[in-house]
């Protein structure tokens, strides 16, 4: 079955960081894994060290791992149920964003010891 992940880079609304962060891993990632191809979630924080100078515009990152046989399918669903009662949407979710699916292209590679 092809696998994808949805990469999606987000904000929250200033002074609002704990409300966005309680919502967002005790509410919308549970939400989204209800949707049909999705399949597991992880978030994930900008860390003090980068490769590059700032800026960096986005400081949250959440990766969902989709498997299915017809994407379009899933991502209908999940924009169906946006900011329904299936899947709150946060005030403190700042509204710029973005989000991107990327379809798996090689394996894992991993380091050799």
């Amino acid at each position: 079955m092809p696998r994808y992940t949805y990469v999606v880079l987000t904000n929250p609304v200033e002074g609002r960081e704990d409300e966005y962060n309680e919502w967002y891993t005790n509410t919308h990632v549970h939400d989204a894994l209800k949707v049909p191809g999705f399949v597991g979630a992880q978030r994930f924080k900008l860390a003090g060290a980068q490769r590059n100078e700032a800026p960096y515009p986005w400081q949250y990152l959440a990766l969902y791992e989709i498997e299915t046989d017809d994407l379009q399918k899933s991502i209908d669903e999940l924009a169906a149920r946006y900011d329904t009662p299936a899947m709150v949407i946060s005030t403190a979710l700042h509204p710029e964003r973005l989000g991107l699916i990327y379809e798996e292209l090689t394996p894992r590679v991993e380091a050799q010891p």
